[in-house]
């Protein structure tokens, strides 16, 4: 039973071959001599790495044990007659490879081409891996207890900050994951089936009243959505702190560019393929949609980069007006360029939500503001151009708004 459920849940998310992970080792190895013979170097900590590897596998594996489109094949599954113990580790080891292999693998082949190693810290890197896989399912199984799974994530990233160099620290990840074990050991199936809620009708019952509703209850029945938002506007409140040494209007530019890497936000007809359906189904809902979409997501870059400015007077100073149109600028053309993708190149063929989250379409925005940014800190006139363009935009904007009220 064990071993036909994993394989159901494997061929899923590998493909029916698992031609899947075969592109993705190959592309693995590719990155990885890619930047060996390249010769780039940079130091990171035995603590610092065991981090990242822990964080990143454990967010992934949260956003996969949490995607919707797995919840319907986990209450297909749930209807068979099963083991509970079984089922619940072989749908663990199901997402746990597809975690470490598909995801985590690119960030260890970067890791071990640009960081100084020795082939003993492997075993600490694929403990710390698999310690995250195990844990993440844990805290998952028991996510109605959130303060307790809080309290034992903030024990866990402290641990490795202060203790993750010490060459015993192995042995504290095996002992807290065999703990996980043991929880998951106690946990059933239902633990990780997360039905649709009352709030997910209201929006279908809702959303031919007002987009931006929808937009606002999406976010309130995605909770990983706002956590996200949330974790950018942080970014947005620490960066300057970071940055303060290279004062100037580049490196702010370059702090919005960063900022619209607000992937969540800017994939809602990719994750919601009846939404999709519905809007290119009726007519004249180009405009209908994309402009109220536009808007939203231009709101949710503003707050960040509004929040990154005001941190920085705070800390730094010396804010221009140049700056606060750059504001402007920056947060609207991401948002327009992000629906232009949406609209005309939607993700197709991923296989749990996560897929739309690391795809590398999400980088093409932001790659493109910094490549605006730099241009614009190199020709400064081009900057005021720029400025002509979002002037522009903005007339259009009104026009098509005036038109088209609803």
């Amino acid at each position: 039973m064990m071993k036909m459920t994993g394989k159901a849940f494997a061929k899923k998310l590998f493909g029916v071959r698992y031609e899947r992970l075969s592109r993705t080792l190959l592309l693995d190895v590719i990155i990885f001599w890619g930047l060996y013979i390249a010769g780039f170097q940079v130091q990171v900590a035995a603590s610092v790495r065991i981090l990242m590897i822990s964080a990143f596998t454990a967010g992934v594996m949260w956003q996969a044990l949490s995607s919707k489109d797995n919840a319907v094949e986990l209450k297909h599954m749930l209807m068979l007659p099963q083991h509970d113990r079984k089922f619940v580790f072989s749908y663990v080891a199901a997402l746990g490879a597809y975690t470490a292999l598909t995801k985590t693998g690119l960030l260890l082949a970067v890791l071990l081409a640009v960081s100084a190693w020795k082939p003993i810290e492997l075993i600490g890197m694929a403990i710390s891996m698999f310690h995250a896989v195990f844990m993440a399912a844990a805290a998952y199984s028991l996510r109605k207890y959130w303060y307790a799974d809080g309290i034992w994530a903030a024990a866990i990233v402290s641990a490795i900050l202060f203790l993750g160099s010490e060459p015993w620290f192995g042995l504290l990840l095996l002992a807290n994951g065999f703990v996980a074990i043991l929880i998951l050991w106690k946990a059933d199936g239902y633990a990780f089936y997360q039905g649709e809620s009352e709030k997910s009708h209201a929006i279908k019952q809702r959303k031919r009243h007002s987009l931006w509703r929808y937009f606002f209850r999406y976010l309130i029945c995605h909770k990983n959505y706002l956590v996200n938002t949330a974790v950018m506007w942080c970014v947005a409140l620490v960066m300057p702190y970071f940055i303060r040494e290279m004062a100037g209007l580049s490196v702010v530019l370059v702090g919005f560019a960063i900022l619209s890497l607000n992937t969540p936000i800017c994939i809602l007809l990719s994750c919601d393929c009846d939404l999709e359906q519905a809007v290119r189904f009726l007519p004249g809902q180009e405009q209908r949609f994309c402009i109220p979409y536009c808007l939203f997501i231009f709101s949710c870059n503003m707050a960040a980069d509004v929040i990154f400015l005001c941190s920085w007077q705070i800390q730094n100073g010396g804010v221009t007006v140049l700056m606060i149109a750059g504001v402007v600028f920056f947060a609207l053309q991401s948002a327009v360029l992000s629906v232009l993708l949406e609209w005309f190149y939607p993700i197709r063929g991923w296989k749990i939500e996560s897929d739309l989250w690391h795809h590398p379409r999400k980088y093409v925005v932001p790659v493109v503001m910094l490549l605006l940014a730099g241009a614009a800190c190199a020709w400064p006139v081009l900057l005021y151009v720029l400025l002509v363009l979002l002037a522009v935009e903005i007339v259009i904007f009104l026009f098509i708004c005036r038109r088209h009220p609803k």
